[in-house]
């Protein structure tokens, strides 16, 4: 139902002052947690602004957030007179998602010791690969993975691997290090002269940006070249 006009709607308020543009000027922590919930109720009911039906809500749990986040779907209904089960539900579920997040564990960045640490990581990706794939794992200042990215695929003997768009990665992500790894399906797992010159010139660029090139490794079935190990950086 449509707001009243016996009261100043949303609508009619400055335009930094509404809840969702509020959100998109100044952020999200910029709103309190009665704005935030007026975000989810969109509109309100006869006689009260969604900001209204907000406040009484979150004055019903006295502010507890916890206790909000225990009632149901017939419990908001009779808390706010006029509410109808979408307003309720997206409330429910938007608290719900909230409990889930809170509630998921932070996985812990791996950390990069080793070339068999390396190797740990990034097995899965290349494993059984028919042809062959280049990553780069881009690490922090204390060693642990960022993230990795697939740079190029390529045939059975070999991919071209642009070391722009390796270090364009590390740049956007500011990582500290990096470890380039490549796979043989071959199984071969030595070096081939592509292989050093293309780890000689991505250890000189990536200098040039403050990037360490950490290893190279070169991974056949269950087992790998590494770079570093063996004395070629």
């Amino acid at each position: 139902m449509e707001e009243s006009k016996d009261f100043l709607s949303i609508k009619s308020w400055a335009e930094e002052d509404q809840p969702r543009e509020k959100l998109l000027l100044k952020g999200k922590s910029a709103l309190s947690d009665a704005e935030l919930i007026t975000i989810l109720l969109r509109t309100g009911v006869t006689g009260s602004s969604a900001l209204d039906i907000a406040k009484k809500i979150i004055n019903h749990v006295n502010g507890d957030l916890n206790a909000l986040g225990k009632l149901s779907v017939p419990d908001l209904k009779k808390i706010a007179k006029g509410l109808g089960d979408t307003k309720a539900i997206t409330i429910v579920a938007a608290l719900e998602l909230g409990r889930r997040r809170q509630s998921s564990e932070v996985r812990e960045k791996p950390m990069i010791r080793t070339s068999q640490d390396s190797y740990n990581y990034i097995y899965a990706e290349v494993a059984d690969l028919g042809h062959e794939e280049f990553y780069v794992m881009y690490l922090n200042r204390a060693n642990k993975v960022l993230t990795h990215k697939h740079i190029s695929s390529g045939g059975i003997s070999g991919t071209v691997a642009d070391i722009k768009i390796m270090l364009k990665h590390g740049i956007e992500l500011l990582a500290s290090s990096i470890v380039a790894v490549h796979n043989h399906p071959s199984d071969n797992i030595k070096p081939s002269h592509a292989d050093i010159e293309l780890t000689k010139k991505l250890k000189e660029a990536a200098k040039l940006i403050d990037i360490h090139l950490l290893d190279h490794l070169i991974i056949g079935e269950k087992k790998y070249y590494s770079f570093a190990d063996e004395g070629m950086l």
